[in-house]
């Protein structure tokens, strides 16, 4: 199997489109010069905006996204499998789809993934999050090949919900990705464990761009973008939560050593759920 080179972008998206746009082209560009054959960008990369009256004004549907547009572009310009880790997408009903796109390297789209979980949540900050409210779930899990390479789709609050990504182990995939905006709090919390041990349970390499940093629409996000092997290990992490790029060569041969050293897809088995034994 191959190695390639992969790349996670972390930003801090604003209020403004076409300014996040620019911001993230520089980036994708200065990841495809270190050599980055996969870039991938955090979740909603194009718009954070709490106020969904005014998001409503300012994103696209797909066939207009400018993101997407120029990211075809880009895609063919570079020769680069292009993920946007998430955009928000205007859906024809009206309502908002919290919506992954993969372009490939001669610029056509090769997947779409919408967020199925909402991070409806109460924080002890009292901070309050109703993704519900605004944005509509996907119902469906979605992988994809690129380049040779199997590729498995979530997005932030995913990461909660590990038979989202045992069943992308199950399908073989070889690396998983969960782009986030993820609060500062819970970051501070969980991402770290959260991010090495869906890795480590399916045996695969997870990239995880994020958002990182206080944005202009007043929430704190965590940053810390990474790349984890298949072992768990953390092989390339942004140091904060500043704009920037992370990069790893990753050799996909760790995948079938992993699963060999620890073969729990194979190991796993059914079973029933009861309130107790009973009497034998």
């Amino acid at each position: 199997m191959a190695r390639i080179c992969v790349a996670a972008i972390q930003m801090r998206s604003g209020r403004e489109p076409l300014a996040n746009l620019a911001d993230a082209e520089a980036l994708i560009r200065d990841a495809a010069a270190s050599g980055a054959t996969y870039v991938q960008t955090p979740e909603m990369t194009n718009i954070l905006e709490r106020d969904r009256t005014v998001a409503l004004q300012k994103i696209s549907p797909e066939a207009d996204d400018p993101f997407i547009a120029r990211g075809r572009q880009l895609a063919r310009e570079l020769g680069i499998t292009l993920h946007f880790g998430s955009l928000a997408i205007l859906r024809p009903d009206g309502k908002i789809a919290n919506r992954a796109i993969v372009l490939g390297p001669d610029g056509t789209l090769v997947a779409r993934y919408d967020k199925i979980h909402m991070f409806d949540v109460d924080l002890a900050n009292g901070e309050s999050w109703r993704e519900s409210a605004t944005y509509t779930p996907g119902t469906s899990a979605v992988l994809t090949d690129i380049g040779g390479v199997r590729l498995g789709l979530a997005i932030c609050y995913d990461i909660r919900f590990p038979h989202l990504f045992r069943a992308y182990g199950k399908a073989g995939v070889h690396v998983i990705t969960a782009p986030a905006a993820f609060t500062r709090q819970t970051g501070q919390a969980h991402w770290h464990v959260l991010q090495r041990a869906r890795a480590i349970e399916n045996g695969c390499f997870l990239v995880t761009a994020a958002q990182g940093g206080t944005h202009e629409d007043g929430r704190e996000t965590f940053g810390h973008s990474l790349i984890v092997s298949p072992w768990g290990q953390v092989i390339a992490e942004a140091e904060a939560d500043a704009p920037g790029v992370v990069l790893a060569d990753i050799d996909l041969d760790e995948v079938a050593v992993a699963r060999g050293r620890i073969p729990s897809l194979l190991n796993e088995r059914p079973f029933d759920l009861s309130s107790s034994a009973g009497e034998v």
